[in-house]
C-alpha cells in the first residue's frame, strides 16, 4: 500500500429540511387551523480515530465528504427525520488543520475518538409553530438552515515509540528488517526508502513500535528533500536512535548535520532521550570500532553503540538498551505528572 501522509478534502453537513406549510382539512370541521411539521436536522460529518490504518492513502480516491439534507417537514403536525451522519475513518496519530494549514482543529491521538467535524443545519419550524392568539392561520414555515461547508486539510504524523533517523544509506532499513518483521525495500543506493515505515520489535517479551524514516539530508528542517514532512513523523516518538555509517570518511560530520536538523526543525526533537548507534560494523576490525567509539565520545554526549544490521552483532544488546531507556523516561514522565497533581496549600 502506498504511504501519503497529507490530505485536502471538501467538506460538507446536510442542511436542514425546511418547515411544512399545511392545515387541517377534516369532514365538519370547518376551521382545522395549521398543521404543518418541522423539517429534520441535517446529518452531522465526524472524524473517528481507527487503528487499522496508517496512511491516507484513500483520501486520494475520495476528497468530498457531503451528509443528506434533512427531510421537509410533513402535514399532520409530522416533523421530518433527521439524515444520517457521516463518518471519516483516519488513522490514529491524523491533525486536521483548516484550509491555511496553520490552524489545528483537533488532534486525533486516541483510537475510538470522535470528533464533529460540521455540525448538521436544523430543520426549519413548520407554520404549526406560528399560530398565535392573533395569526390563527400562519402561511408561513422556515426553510432548513444551512449546513456547513469547508476544505481541512489532513497530516498523519505516525505514533511510534522509537524514531530512527539518520543520512541515506546509512543502513536504516536493513536494521528494521534485522529486529522486526517489516519487509522495507533494501538496496546499496541513496533514498531506497522514500516513505516512513513501522515494526513492531519484539525483546525479553516487551514490545515497541520502531519507525524508521528517510534519510534525511541538509536542509531537511527547512523542507529540502521532504525531510520537514519526514521530522513530523517523530514528534511523537518517545526517544531517537540516531544511526550513522562507521566505514564513512566524514562521520564527524555526518553526525552534525542530524544535530543540527533536529535542532533547527524544533518541536523538541533535540531534547528527547538518544541513542547513538555505530551500524556496519562488519566492514572493519574490532579494534577500529573500539578507536572510532573513543573519538566519538568526545563528541557526542549521549550513549554510543555499535551494530551490524546484516550479521545481528549488537542488535539485541541495542534493543534491550532502547528498552531500558524507554522504561526510564517513562518513569520520569509519571513521576512529573504525579508531583503537578499534588495538592500543596502554600502555593494555592
Amino acid at each position: 500500500m502506498k504511504f501519503l501522509d497529507q490530505a485536502k478534502i471538501f467538506i460538507k453537513s446536510g442542511d436542514g429540511g425546511a418547515g411544512c406549510i399545511a392545515f387541517r382539512r377534516e369532514k365538519f370541521i370547518e376551521y382545522g387551523g395549521p398543521n404543518g411539521g418541522d423539517g429534520g436536522r441535517g446529518g452531522h460529518v465526524f472524524l473517528e480515530a481507527v487503528a487499522n490504518l496508517n496512511t491516507l492513502i484513500d483520501f486520494r480516491y475520495q476528497q468530498h465528504f457531503k451528509a443528506q439534507r434533512g427531510h421537509h417537514g410533513m402535514g399532520k403536525n409530522r416533523s421530518g427525520p433527521g439524515s444520517d451522519d457521516v463518518i471519516i475513518k483516519v488513522p490514529v496519530g491524523t491533525q486536521i488543520f483548516a484550509e491555511d494549514k496553520e490552524t489545528l482543529i483537533v488532534d486525533m491521538i486516541e483510537e475510538g475518538q470522535t470528533y464533529m467535524l460540521a455540525k448538521g443545519g436544523d430543520g426549519g419550524r413548520g407554520n404549526a409553530q406560528f399560530k398565535s392568539s392573533t395569526n390563527q392561520a400562519p402561511r408561513y414555515a422556515e426553510p432548513g438552515w444551512p449546513g456547513e461547508e469547508f476544505w481541512v486539510w489532513l497530516q498523519l504524523k505516525l505514533i511510534a515509540d522509537v524514531g530512527l533517523v539518520g543520512l541515506p544509506n546509512a543502513g536504516k532499513s536493513t536494521f528494521l528488517s534485522a529486529c522486526t518483521h517489516a519487509k522495507p525495500k533494501i538496496a546499496d543506493y541513496p533514498f531506497t526508502t522514500l516513505a516512513p515505515q513501522l515494526g513492531v520489535v519484539l525483546i525479553d517479551d516487551h514490545e515497541f513500535v520502531l519507525a524508521d524514516l528517510p534519510g534525511l539530508i541538509e536542509g531537511a528542517c527547512e523542507g529540502k528533500g521532504l525531510g520537514d514532512r519526514f521530522l513530523a513523523h517523530i514528534e511523537r516518538c518517545s526517544m531517537i536512535i540516531h544511526l550513522a555509517d562507521v566505514t564513512s570518511e566524514t562521520l564527524l560530520e555526518d553526525i552534525e548535520i542530524i544535530a543540527q536538523e533536529l535542532s533547527v526543525y524544533g518541536h523538541g526533537l533535540d531534547e528527547k532521550p538518544r541513542i547513538f548507534v555505530l551500524n556496519k560494523i562488519d566492514a572493519l576490525l574490532p579494534e577500529q570500532v573500539d578507536e572510532v567509539k573513543s573519538e566519538l565520545l568526545e563528541h557526542v554526549n549521549f550513549p554510543i553503540m555499535a551494530i551490524s544490521g546484516v550479521s545481528g552483532e549488537g542488535v539485541p544488546q541495542l534493543l534491550r538498551a532502547t528498552w531500558q531507556r524507554m522504561t526510564e523516561e517513562r518513569a520520569l514522565k509519571s513521576a512529573s505528572v504525579s508531583k503537578d497533581l499534588v495538592y500543596d496549600p502554600l502555593n494555592s
